[in-house]
């Protein structure tokens, strides 16, 4: 009885990876991610969604995301904060990125320059943008955060911490930016011990359940509820009316509004 009931759950197990498997694989035959091209050779020319410091002197604050490069991009996107303080020239950049650990780097990074620029050939998405006197105010908060973050020398792409990791640790440090990160930015869900299991939501407006982003959901007015398996995220989001898919993203009826100042256009994409 016992070997029978578990050999059912492995079975129920199989077939509920299989069906996380298909927005990936729905990915890769699309053709959303390049197989082919060299990383040396992917396109990192801009995207038109920073605006020009030369010409809006207000400060700024944007978290991007774009597909990871080559077959990662099926599963996961790599996210970005971006900041500009009044009167500044340039954009100052936050990331995690992996290769920095292999030359004996601390994988936090810190540039200067345009923000929007391709991810090794992948178009990056706003997920969120702010202008003006809020913005000026949240960018001490967010480098400060930025400095907390507890695995400067670490790195996994899978279940973390990576790149989402951090842009998901810097965020729950800054209540004000309710950012919905999508369920293809894995390592989201990778708590610091300081949280052991029970954390906010990225997107401050819920909580989250994780045990080391392998398992866990978040119940949130911003994401909705999704169920964390593996590190690959499914559910719904009411807000929206959207899905939430593994490897797809969201998929819904109404358009994410990016939070901006009533005296703010959005950018230009």
């Amino acid at each position: 009885m016992m070997i029978s009931s578990f050999f059912k759950c492995l079975g129920v197990l199989a077939i509920t990876l299989m069906l996380l498997l298909i927005g990936p694989i729905f990915v890769v035959s699309s053709d959303e991610i390049d197989l082919s091209t060299p990383w040396g050779k992917a396109n990192n020319d801009r995207s038109g969604l920073a605006p020009d410091p030369a010409t809006s002197r207000e400060a700024i604050v944007q978290v991007y995301g774009a597909r990871t490069f080559s077959w990662r991009g099926a599963f996961a996107v790599h996210t970005w904060i971006a900041v500009k303080a009044e009167n500044a020239t340039s954009y100052t950049r936050l990331e995690v990125i992996g290769w920095r650990k292999r030359r004996g780097l601390p994988v936090t990074s810190a540039t200067t320059g345009w923000p929007d620029r391709n991810w090794f050939g992948s178009r990056p998405e706003l997920y969120y943008e702010l202008h003006g006197p809020a913005a000026e105010k949240m960018i001490p908060e967010i480098l400060a955060a930025a400095q907390k973050y507890p695995y400067p020398d670490e790195y996994e792409a899978w279940p973390g911490p990576n790149s989402n990791t951090f842009t998901a640790f810097v965020l729950r440090r800054v209540p004000e930016m309710t950012v919905d990160l999508p369920p293809t930015a894995i390592g989201k869900d990778y708590l610091d011990s300081s949280n052991h299991f029970v954390a906010m939501a990225p997107s401050n407006t819920g909580i989250q359940i994780s045990f080391f982003g392998l398992i866990g959901a978040i119940a949130s007015k911003a994401e909705g509820l999704e169920i964390n398996l593996l590190g690959l995220g499914f559910g719904l989001d009411p807000d929206n009316l959207a899905l939430r898919l593994p490897g797809i993203g969201k998929v819904g009826f109404i358009k994410d509004t990016i939070p901006l100042p009533e005296d703010t256009a959005a950018p230009e994409s």
